[in-house]
């Protein structure tokens, strides 16, 4: 752990978002409604939230590109595994960071009820990410056991560190994203409410197919349905490996 004077970004951050994303006392939440202190986009705490997230660098949570964590140590052929470290967590949110070597993948996966902060730290990755279309559309042609839904796509760009904090909402700014790395990376991501099983909040992956391998359409409006996938329910991954270690970046204050 990392000794520093005064408080730490990092909690500085965490107070910022404890006093965000967990309810007082004065006004109680069921957790299984998945309305922790939720906002959407046109909330200005949402301007507040991003540029704290901004501020952020790799140092603030105590990293450098020496840390092996960021080395691929598979064998050929095989998976990078990541590794994940959790700063912080409750029943409201959580603070993680994501541990990416070259060539890493996370999978196309939701965030149900949930909204998200993610922040690159270090290196480049492409991301992916989709929101449902609304009202849903469920493909016809699909199998029961595979049933399809569509969804639109959001965002398809490679970002490299130092970049603005992304925010996704429940049903908004990409809630469905996956994650490849270029080259080493962090992401630092803060999720209120966290994953629960108990509160219907599981996270689930998904395969995404081409508009055209599941609809009819005229050829000649190819271009109109670019941005439309069908998105199918899949198991985790065999090949996705993760780690969990001990967070020892900066201290952790609270109080």
């Amino acid at each position: 752990m990392v000794e520093m004077s005064g408080r730490s970004l990092v909690s500085v951050l965490l107070v910022f978002f404890l006093s965000l994303l967990v309810p007082s006392e004065a006004e109680p939440v069921d957790p299984r409604s998945h309305e922790l202190r939720s906002f959407g986009v046109g909330d200005p705490r949402k301007a507040a939230a991003s540029r704290r997230g901004d501020k952020m660098r790799p140092e603030d949570v105590g990293l450098s590109s020496d840390l092996l964590f960021f080395k691929s140590r598979n064998a050929v052929n095989r998976a990078p595994r990541i590794t994940y470290s959790t700063v912080y967590k409750c029943n409201n949110f959580s603070m993680c960071i994501f541990f990416l070597p070259p060539t890493a993948v996370i999978p196309l996966h939701n965030h149900p009820g949930m909204t998200v902060f993610s922040k690159l730290l270090v290196g480049s990755m492409h991301i992916k990410s989709y929101d449902w279309v609304d009202p849903v559309i469920i493909s016809t042609d699909s199998k029961p056991s595979s049933q399809l839904r569509l969804a639109k796509l959001v965002v398809d760009s490679e970002f490299t560190a130092p970049c603005n904090t992304c925010i996704l909402y429940p049903t908004s700014g990409g809630n469905m994203h996956t994650f490849r790395a270029m080259t080493p990376c962090a992401v630092l991501d803060v999720l209120g409410p966290p994953y629960s099983k108990e509160d219907d909040r599981d996270c689930t992956y998904y395969h995404d197919h081409p508009y055209s391998s599941f609809s009819d359409y005229d050829s000649a409006q190819q271009g109109k349905y670019d941005h439309l996938r069908w998105l199918e329910e899949i198991d985790i991954p065999k090949n996705l490996k993760m780690d969990g270690v001990e967070y020892l970046g900066p201290q952790i204050l609270d109080d």
